[in-house]
């Protein structure tokens, strides 16, 4: 294959096969004015001979045989355990008696290399869908976080330290269980994302009833209508406040369609899921919260940079809201 610095291209080639085999030149001749070797001039004046201006064109250098190449039925049983077991090179190679550089060389040949791209209950490969428009559905679902205790928790100072502020924050709260072991609290975070455009709507509560789970769907839903997206439909799991007639009737109200991912298969509301490790990772458990309140504190400011400013790389490396297309003022 040709180069970038590659002086011979293929009109150059045809112009020295042709000085051989049209005008008579000698090889050696036609090779040495064109700076090119004999062997390398004869070949492209055979070429040129047999098949004319096509023989010109560039040839993958891709050997015809490889006798050293893995057998094809090591290849099926390597592509069988990265599915079935999601086994690495090492393990593979450690069952079927292969070096794992040699596993690691199939694997990526058959671009199994990675493993995001394959389901981690079935290890078939993923089946992934996006809605065309942003008003197309919407997924909400809830994030469970404990509360953290006055002075900081255990994940920033230490099991001991985080164990002292838990007992501190329980005497000064006077909440403990039945054991008189401090209760520090769980942070509901009802969360709401958009299927196209992915972006995100959440509010922290103290419980995951199907209440607050309304009043966090009728906010969220005039949040998203103030940004040109009209719902038409909601996902949700099948957790007890989105079960509900409760949920059912003011989705009715608000001309949503209400749809149910299938039970113990967390991969359908998939998008979500993934924004709530993308939280926990650059909210929740980013940085040293002194105490509960500061770390709420500190939500809206990072919903807006991961809406506005944080690229997206399942949308094109883009931050979410440039999807929305239709913005007050976008266009001003």
């Amino acid at each position: 294959m040709s180069h970038a610095d590659a002086a011979p291209t293929p009109v150059q080639r045809a112009r020295v096969a042709r000085l051989i085999v049209v005008d008579g030149w000698p090889v050696a001749h036609a090779a040495a004015f064109f700076h090119v070797s004999w062997p390398t001039a004869k070949r492209w004046a055979d070429r040129y001979a047999a098949m004319g201006r096509d023989g010109m064109k560039d040839r993958s250098s891709r050997p015809h045989r490889s006798p050293n190449r893995t057998p094809q039925q090591f290849v099926r049983k390597i592509v069988h355990l990265r599915w079935k077991r999601r086994l690495g090179p090492v393990g593979i190679g450690a069952e079927l008696g292969l070096p794992a550089s040699t596993v690691h060389a199939v694997l990526t040949r058959c671009r199994l290399n990675r493993l995001h791209h394959v389901d981690v209950r079935t290890g078939e490969p993923v089946r992934r869908y996006e809605h065309e428009k942003p008003d197309a559905l919407i997924h909400v679902d809830v994030k469970k976080l404990g509360n953290i205790p006055d002075g900081g928790g255990w994940r920033f100072v230490g099991r001991q330290r985080g164990e002292r502020h838990r007992e501190a924050t329980a005497t000064r709260t006077g909440n403990r269980n039945h054991r008189y072991e401090p209760r520090i609290g769980t942070a509901f975070v009802h969360t709401v994302i958009d299927d196209h455009s992915r972006v995100a709507y959440a509010e922290i509560h103290e419980d995951e009833t199907a209440v607050t789970a309304i009043g966090v769907l009728r906010r969220a839903v005039s949040w998203f209508e103030a940004r040109g997206v009209v719902v038409e439909r909601v996902l949700s799991d099948n957790g007890s406040a989105y079960k509900s007639h409760a949920w059912r009737d003011p989705c009715a109200e608000l001309n949503i369609r209400v749809k149910k991912t299938r039970p113990y298969r967390p991969q359908t509301n998939g998008k979500i899921e993934r924004f709530h490790c993308t939280l926990a990772d650059g909210w929740a458990f980013s940085r040293h919260y002194n105490s509960e309140s500061a770390r709420r504190a500190a939500l809206p400011a990072w919903l807006h940079h991961y809406n506005h400013h944080r690229p997206h790389t399942a949308i094109g490396t883009v931050p979410p809201i440039t999807r929305l297309t239709n913005l007050p003022g976008q266009y001003t």
